[in-house]
């Protein structure tokens, strides 16, 4: 535990600030106000992007916007867990500037995470996770107030994630997904989980409910507000002229289930509908409802034993039926590989994973294209990473037959 008053100690490779239980929690949704961090930037609370940022960003502002890049320069992120995937998100956001990052971490630096962490190395062993990347990390862009919390994350209340705009956790077992997934709906946070095994990783979102905006050529035929999905729906239009053409705002709201509850939902009825579409569902979703259930029993991943393999295996099979899927699917060589893959990190697998999430966060703060709904599972060997929206199944008021 650190004193209260933020302190920084130069022969700390990560040179960041640490915070106690208490101050870290206290901090602003945009920094800490008026306070200068140990890298000296003074935040503010202006609004009002700077010429000079706007030359720093000048090619992400033709892609995304300026207002876009207002929302991302007052944004305050949580980034639990610090391995190789995590590294990629952070680098991600912070060369996008975001305002300020809490980069969460009770874990120390060992051999074999220098096979895919860029931002530490061999004289890092030892220290904390969070504090030998920070140095690294600030480097990307200074203009970005970095943090560093070294407490555990299972022992923080949920008014710990309150004062944070996005919450991110990575490399983490489900139980304690699924607690600090709680605490930000608690809190009205968004969420993302994700995890990478070797060639296999996932993404998962629970943004609660998030509007956002299309913008597409005005056509003849009037767009209708309504339900698209049974969780998208078209909410509002707007138009604009934009180069001499009529370009129409769609605003569209998606809501979210949290991961407990997705964990346990069926696939869509529709990607059901045919044998076909059943062949196309990964059988990576079977293997990570297996992995955290297997980890739920035992408090451990599965180790070569045999009754581990049988444990994993029997579960594996059970799953698989409950999501009404193809046996030839899960295959034995599939379960082989994963279990091998389990706890592994491969650079190019967190590269995809980490790019993926950080573009989707980049949209969500910026109000603008269809963020993840809600498991995006990725599969290295194939090359492939389909977006399944698993959520409970709710019975109308018509369908139980009550008017």
């Amino acid at each position: 535990m650190t004193d209260a008053t933020p302190s920084v100690d130069s022969s700390n490779p990560g040179n960041g600030t640490e915070y106690s239980a208490t101050e870290a929690s206290a901090l602003p949704s945009n920094g800490p106000a008026g306070n200068e961090t140990s890298d000296g930037i003074t935040l503010s609370n202006a609004q009002t992007i700077s010429a000079d940022e706007i030359a720093l960003y000048d090619r992400q502002i033709r892609l995304w916007g300026i207002k876009a890049q207002e929302r991302l320069r007052t944004a305050n992120i949580l980034l639990i867990g610090m391995k190789a995937l995590a590294n990629e998100i952070a680098k991600n956001l912070v060369l996008a500037g975001i305002g300020s990052m809490t980069m969460q971490d009770d874990q120390t630096v060992v051999d074999h995470d220098l096979g895919a962490q860029f931002f530490i190395e061999e004289q890092h062993i030892g220290l904390n996770r969070a504090q030998a990347a920070a140095a690294q990390i600030r480097k990307l862009n200074p203009r970005v107030a970095l943090f560093v919390d070294i407490e555990p994350i299972k022992f923080r209340l949920p008014e710990y994630y309150a004062p944070f705009d996005m919450v991110i956790a990575t490399d983490l077992d489900f139980s304690t997904l699924s607690t600090i997934n709680a605490a930000c709906r608690l809190c009205s946070r968004p969420f993302y989980a994700a995890g990478s095994h070797g060639f296999y990783g996932f993404i998962f979102a629970d943004l609660i409910s998030h509007d956002y905006v299309l913008e597409r050529e005005k056509s003849n035929v009037p767009t209708v507000l309504k339900a698209e999905t049974s969780t998208r729906a078209i909410i509002a239009t707007n138009t604009k002229k934009e180069h001499g053409k009529l370009v129409e705002m769609v605003t569209k709201r998606e809501t979210y289930t949290p991961i407990i509850l997705a964990n346990s939902s069926p696939i869509p009825a529709e990607q059901l509908s045919s044998r076909r579409r059943k062949l196309q569902i990964p059988p990576l979703l079977t293997c990570l409802r297996a992995l955290w259930e297997f980890q739920s029993i035992s408090g451990s991943v599965p180790s070569h034993s045999h009754a581990d393999l049988e444990l994993f295996t029997t579960l594996a099979t059970e799953k698989h039926k409950e999501l009404q899927l193809p046996a030839e699917t899960l295959r034995s060589e599939f379960l082989r590989s994963f279990l091998q893959n389990i706890g592994s990190e491969i650079a190019p697998v967190t590269a995809f994973l980490g790019g993926q999430l950080a573009q989707d966060v980049i949209n969500v703060l910026g109000q603008r294209e269809q963020p993840i709904q809600n498991f995006l599972l990725f599969d290295g060997e194939e090359s492939k990473g389909p977006v399944l929206a698993l959520h409970p199944i709710i019975a109308s008021l018509d369908d139980v037959g009550i008017v």
